[in-house]
């Protein structure tokens, strides 16, 4: 049976929000929902998975919530679940920036539609921003986009402070996954003084959701936090797989390389491998496969 898989967040002030989270954990498992979801002061962001009623229940629940009357999600389908458990977690940001003056219900960029982005970005005066990390760039990301090299999204105020001129950058158009780091990161362009700022909205998914490849201005494949690893044109599964040593993306050429031992290490983590470190993921190696072989049949 297929599963449905729902990506959603929403910027909005939750004076409660370390209350609503065994009520929304509850619903979770009563529906047999896996994923995770955030609570902050600052709103929820997810992204779970479950059967099409399923998923419809606890969307049915949210909306009737007044926080969350206009709660959207972006779906994609999966032959399975891509997740094995439920987490509900209480954070001190839905995505961690780390400037706590930063407030996207009041300070927002332009949102900007996917039929409108290629036109935007087109524009010599605008400069394209992916606001991803680094190793979700290095896979996919938009012709001509600005990769900052950041290794985590906190980083990203050291760039601006270091790249970028408001006097001299008067266009800037972000883009990352879902549309929740975008949005935050425009939020903090416009408090930095930079005038005209763009986001795509809903994101990277919802742009290869809705333009159809020949029209995409998009080159590669986008990562995405679950086991597909990454997605192409109209969401289908990529061909990346992921180093259970070190976390990162590997694309299917990095599996015949020399340096690529399954579960310990792949080309990008290899070099800097320890052997403590080695030893550990042999072990965790041995365990699963230990933990994956049925036991033998005893008459």
């Amino acid at each position: 049976m297929d599963r449905v898989i729902a990506a959603f967040y929403k910027f909005v002030k939750l004076s409660n929000y370390a209350e609503r989270r065994q009520p929304l954990l509850n619903l979770c498992q009563q529906h047999q929902i896996k994923g995770t979801i955030l609570l902050a002061a600052e709103g929820i962001n997810g992204t779970i998975a479950g059967t099409r009623s399923g998923i419809d229940a606890i969307f049915a629940d949210l909306r009737a919530d007044p926080c969350f009357t206009d709660l959207e999600y972006k779906e994609s389908i999966a032959t399975k679940l891509p997740f094995d458990r439920l987490k509900v977690r209480l954070k001190k940001e839905i995505v961690t920036l780390g400037v706590p003056t930063v407030d996207p219900t009041n300070l927002v960029g332009t949102y900007v539609k996917p039929q409108d982005w290629n036109a935007l970005i087109a524009n010599p005066d605008v400069m394209a921003i992916d606001t991803r990390n680094h190793y979700e760039v290095e896979i996919g990301t938009f012709a001509g986009a600005i990769d900052p090299h950041n290794n985590s999204f906190n980083e990203f105020p050291e760039y601006v402070a270091t790249h970028l001129d408001p006097h001299q950058h008067k266009h800037i158009a972000l883009f990352c996954t879902g549309g929740i780091r975008c949005e935050k990161a425009t939020s903090y362009l416009l408090s930095q003084g930079f005038e005209n700022v763009y986001h795509l909205q809903g994101g990277i998914l919802k742009y290869l959701a809705e333009i159809p490849a020949t029209q995409s201005q998009w080159e590669g494949e986008c990562f995405v936090f679950d086991e597909r690893v990454a997605v192409t044109h109209g969401l289908a599964p990529g061909t990346y797989q992921i180093c259970w040593g070190c976390g990162d993306p590997i694309a299917q050429s990095d599996l015949t390389s020399p340096h690529y031992e399954p579960g310990i290490c792949c080309p990008r983590c290899y070099p800097s491998i320890t052997p403590e470190q080695r030893a550990r993921r042999t072990e965790r190696s041995r365990q699963l496969q230990l933990e994956a072989t049925p036991e033998p049949m005893t008459n």
